[in-house]
């Protein structure tokens, strides 16, 4: 089973946007256990502008689009060195992969981008993917990858995925009681079904932007979750068991 797993910023990273050692060591182990049971992993990772805040001793994501690329390019170089400590404490060695939009747009640069993550995951590395923000300029034009739910996608159906886990600080979809909602078998209602869209100062998504990668997922065949990074267990929640909500393949 080939499985696109992403984590938002706030999953990853304190408050201060100091990387959260401890969730990032969880979530590396659990990782490599699903790649111990078979399965091909590809692993999108928000955090590197978070970290480059709290490196940069700013109290919280700036508003410029020239701070941002800064705070990128100094956070990213902080949370990749971490990941490749981790997972080499595994046996398994990683390889960064930093996109934008335009790698997608065009179809002989989107199909090269599939091929190398092909590769990679053919040869045991697991490619460990973020949005270029040190160079992206999509925020200036509307349309950025929304703390990587967009882009998780993009990557689920481009290296045609089986399953997208989207790891987020709440234990799935809620409803209006605030009770998390199993499963989701059509988007009809969900507007009337879940709570209001909240985000984080560190990140730049919400639930909004899980839902539009979600219904995007599903609607080309992909299984979907969403689920707490910081509880759930992903080998249950990809044997079956009720973790966070799940999206079937067909649920539109």
């Amino acid at each position: 089973m080939r499985i696109v797993v992403k984590v938002g910023t706030h999953a990853i990273a304190a408050k201060t946007g100091r990387p959260d050692y401890p969730a990032l060591r969880r979530l590396v182990s659990q990782l490599c256990d699903l790649r111990k049971t078979g399965n091909e992993v590809l692993f999108v990772s928000s955090g590197a502008v978070a970290a480059g805040v709290e490196a940069l001793g700013l109290k919280s994501r700036p508003a410029d689009v020239n701070d941002v690329q800064m705070c990128a390019a100094v956070g990213q170089a902080r949370f990749i060195c971490e990941y490749e400590r981790l997972f080499a404490g595994h046996g398994v060695k990683i390889g960064q992969i930093l996109l934008t939009h335009y790698d997608f747009e065009d179809r002989r640069r989107s199909q090269n981008v599939r091929k190398s993550l092909d590769h990679l995951v053919k040869a045991g590395i697991v490619p460990i993917i973020n949005e270029n923000d040190v160079v992206a300029d999509e925020e200036l034009r509307g349309h950025a990858f929304g703390d990587n739910d967009w882009l998780s996608f993009l990557i689920a159906r481009l290296v045609r995925a089986d399953v997208l886990i989207l790891l987020t600080t709440v234990d799935g979809l809620l409803g209006p009681d605030g009770r998390r909602i199993p499963e989701i078998t059509s988007f009809r209602n969900v507007s009337r079904l879940v709570r209001a869209d909240e985000k984080g100062r560190l990140s730049k998504g919400g639930m909004a932007s899980k839902l539009k990668a979600v219904k995007a997922a599903v609607g080309v065949g992909i299984d979907t979750y969403i689920a707490n990074g910081r509880r759930a267990n992903l080998g249950e929640m990809i044997a079956g068991k009720a973790i966070g909500t799940f999206f079937p393949g067909s649920a539109l």
